[in-house]
């Protein structure tokens, strides 16, 4: 038996789930954010998941509102069994949640009820959480507060980037869903509501969060850092220009004042005085410039102990 289902998903994190869907499943439709302008450039794009469903051949929505009753009427015409929604981007609303007979199921990056909303993977990262995973949820109109299906658990690596640890769990989400689909079809899978104990939420990142304080313990910022690589890369100043951090590690020893001054410079990377122990940052980036690992980029620019990299 093989279910109809219509996928929801636009970024890159989608992909995994969708191709494993194609593999086991009759994926019917898709549906995605309209082409925006994306990359360097700003070139007008289509999403990763149109990409691929236009590839295989599969109909693509792309609806300006989930309400419009053109959209809509052209959803039901699909019949779908099920619709599976992975990093959509919109709050789907009831008239969707009510269409398959089986619901509407997310693939959310987290270990439900923590990390409800828009950015779990970011706020695991800038909290310090030594484990996450993937949550199947049967969706209602709450905030990522439906009823549970599945769950898989990973363990964070202690220098693990929102990009490298956001490939291990779309990964980790395709796995999932085609392990929850084969449950379901042997009547194995039981809807499980959530605790509100222990719930928390990850909302959007605002823009400033990507300024550094090196006020804040050198193990917050790693995972400030870490958090926002690749992008939007987490910076402080220097000689005027936006100097983005990577490939943070927290050392061992006093916390020094000022805070944010270069205490030595390493083969390995350059160390920062922070408000509670040392940073070690190993790859650098300025202003309009290519990202290069720190002994590279000392080449072309005379940073030196003591200067000061502002708060």
């Amino acid at each position: 038996m093989r279910y109809r289902i219509v996928f929801m998903g636009t970024p890159e994190f989608a992909v995994p789930a969708l191709k494993a869907l194609m593999d086991t499943e009759e994926v019917v439709a898709v549906v995605t954010q309209p082409d925006r302008p994306r990359g360097r450039g700003q070139k007008i794009r289509p999403s990763p998941v149109k990409e691929v469903a236009l590839a295989a051949g599969i109909p693509v929505l792309e609806p300006q509102k989930l309400k419009d009753p053109t959209f809509l009427e052209r959803l039901r015409s699909f019949c779908p069994d099920l619709i599976v929604v992975a990093a959509y981007g919109k709050i789907i609303p009831r008239e969707i949640l009510e269409l398959p007979r089986y619901g509407c199921w997310n693939i959310h990056a987290s270990l439900l009820p923590q990390y409800r909303g828009a950015a779990p993977i970011h706020w695991a990262l800038i909290k310090g959480e030594k484990e996450t995973g993937v949550t199947i949820m049967l969706m209602d109109e709450g905030l990522d507060t439906g009823p549970i299906l599945l769950k898989k658990k990973t363990e964070i690596g202690e220098e693990e980037t929102f990009g490298e640890l956001s490939q291990r769990l779309a990964q980790l989400g395709a796995e999932a869903i085609v392990e929850a689909l084969a449950l379901s079809k042997e009547n194995r899978l039981e809807p499980c509501p959530q605790s509100e104990e222990g719930a928390s939420y990850a909302p959007p990142l605002e823009k400033d969060m990507a300024k550094l304080d090196f006020s804040r313990p050198a193990s917050e910022l790693a995972g400030l850092i870490r958090a926002l690589d690749p992008k939007p890369g987490a910076y402080t100043f220097w000689q005027g220009k936006r100097l983005k951090l990577f490939r943070p590690k927290v050392l061992e020893g006093d916390s020094l004042k000022p805070v944010g001054q270069i205490k030595e410079l390493r083969e390995e990377g350059l160390v920062i005085t922070t408000g509670k122990g040392l940073l070690l940052v190993r790859e650098l980036q300025l202003e309009g410039k290519r990202r290069l690992p720190v002994k590279e980029f000392l080449k072309g620019h005379p940073l030196k102990p003591g200067d000061l990299l502002p708060s």
